[in-house]
């Protein structure tokens, strides 16, 4: 679609025919306040303008090829991506996917998702999507919300770019859901709906994060940080439910924490620089996530790698 192509939306009994990016970063976006005490007007802002903004993402991408085409799947850690590539052929090979994760503590593991050397590559694409000027759903449900973004299409407001989406689902259904699988038996069958958002930890604003636990089945915390761009505090505190023990954490640029749902975790608060994450999540059908005992053995390996054929769902956490 060129840039000059216009298009036609209807919203309420007005016909408006405009460029889709222009007239986007025309619109006047929901206060910060407004959006914290999900006043009625902005969940009406985000789906009267749905249409218009999924169209100018699109726009935007094709405007900034020069950033999408670095979005794709070599962003990934080499080992992490051969592995999975070997074990998407043959499942028996997964042990060698399952020997990059470090177990730092019960229903805890980290391992390098991202390349570092190539972590640049999406921070540059982000950082464009920061400044495009399209209307960006912040991940308001949490009390941190400064420059990050939705990026599941089950949330209002997300981050539609047709490039950034592929990236998305990629990792969600080539990485993360077999992985998960393997390291926590119990969430096969509460992992068909994925849920996603961004967020960055910036001194002096919204700084911390307290006790919680997360509404999914599995999470994946990714440090966005390249090289080089250090920040003090705001480490992650992972609580063992059975000790009382807590762990502190500090990961490293392109590492991934991969932990159950039910691991009650907080971030402490940030004291210098700004450090900059992705969330994702998995959890099934209306939001169902296992509760009780984990099971006492795993599903095949032939099970663990397939993407589930379940439609997505409309349900979004917050």
């Amino acid at each position: 679609m060129s840039n000059a192509k216009s298009y036609v939306e209807t919203t309420g009994n007005a016909k408006v025919t405009a460029n889709a990016l222009n007239q986007a970063r025309a619109l006047a976006l929901p206060t910060r306040d407004e959006m914290l005490k999900r006043a009625p007007s902005v969940q009406r802002f985000w789906d009267s303008n749905r249409f218009l903004l999924e169209r100018a993402w699109q726009e935007w991408d094709e405007q900034n090829e020069h950033l999408a085409e670095w979005v794709s799947e070599n962003l990934i850690s080499e080992p992490l991506r051969n592995a999975v590539t070997l074990a998407w052929e043959d499942p028996a090979k997964e042990q060698a996917v399952a020997n990059l994760w470090e177990e730092v503590l019960p229903g805890v593991h980290q391992a390098q998702l991202f390349d570092v050397e190539k972590l640049h590559l999406l921070r540059a694409y982000l950082d464009g999507v920061a400044n495009a000027g399209i209307p960006l759903r912040p991940p308001y449900g949490i009390a941190l919300n400064r420059n990050g973004g939705m990026l599941d299409a089950r949330s209002e407001g997300y981050l539609a770019a047709p490039r950034f989406q592929e990236f998305y689902n990629l990792i969600m259904d080539k990485y993360m859901r077999p992985i998960a699988r393997m390291l926590f038996p119990e969430v096969m069958g509460f992992d068909t709906q994925t849920f996603g958002f961004s967020i960055q930890y910036q001194e002096g604003m919204d700084t911390s994060l307290r006790p919680h636990t997360d509404a999914s089945a599995a999470t994946m915390n990714i440090n966005l940080n390249v090289p080089g761009e250090t920040f003090k505090g705001s480490e992650v505190d992972f609580f063992n439910q059975e000790t009382g023990k807590v762990t502190r954490t500090v990961f490293e640029p392109g590492v991934a924490m991969l932990h159950r749902g039910s691991v009650p975790h907080a971030a402490q608060p940030i004291t210098g620089g700004s450090r900059t994450n992705m969330v994702l999540w998995l959890y099934g059908d209306n939001m169902q996530i296992p509760r009780g005992a984990a099971p006492t053995s795993k599903a095949k390996a032939i099970a663990r790698w397939a993407v589930p054929n379940t439609l997505k769902d409309e349900l979004a956490p917050f």
